[in-house]
C-alpha cells in the first residue's frame, strides 16, 4: 500500500471512532430543561388528562347560541361563494388567454 492509502486508512478511522464516541453523547430533546416536557411531568400531574374511554363532563351552557351560529354559517356559506366565483372568473380568464389546443386525430 502507497502512503496516501495508509494515511486515508488512518483518517476513516479516526473519523469512525470520533463519529462512534460523539454519537454516544446525545441525549434526547425531552430530557433537556428547556426543551418539551419531560417524560415525568405526564406522570406526575395525572389529573389532567382523562383515562381511556371517558368523556369530558357535559357543559354548562351551549358553546353558541343559535344567532350566533347563524350568523358565522352565513358568514361561511358567503366567504365559500365569493371563492367559488373567484376561481370561475380566474378560470375563464385563463380561458381566453390560452388558444385552443388542437385535438390528436383517433
Amino acid at each position: 500500500m502507497s502512503g496516501a492509502g495508509v494515511n486515508g486508512a488512518w483518517a476513516g478511522a479516526a473519523l469512525l471512532l470520533i463519529t462512534l464516541s460523539l454519537g454516544g453523547c446525545s441525549t434526547s430533546i425531552a430530557d433537556l430543561p428547556f426543551g418539551g416536557a419531560s417524560s415525568d411531568a405526564h406522570a406526575k400531574d395525572g389529573a389532567a388528562y382523562l383515562p381511556v374511554n371517558q368523556l369530558p363532563p357535559a357543559r354548562d351552557e351551549a358553546a353558541m347560541d343559535p344567532a350566533e351560529r347563524a350568523k358565522v354559517q352565513k358568514e361561511l356559506v358567503a366567504a365559500r361563494e365569493r371563492q367559488a366565483s373567484a376561481v370561475a372568473a380566474k378560470d375563464q380568464a385563463q380561458a381566453k388567454d390560452q388558444p385552443a389546443q388542437p385535438q390528436a386525430p383517433k
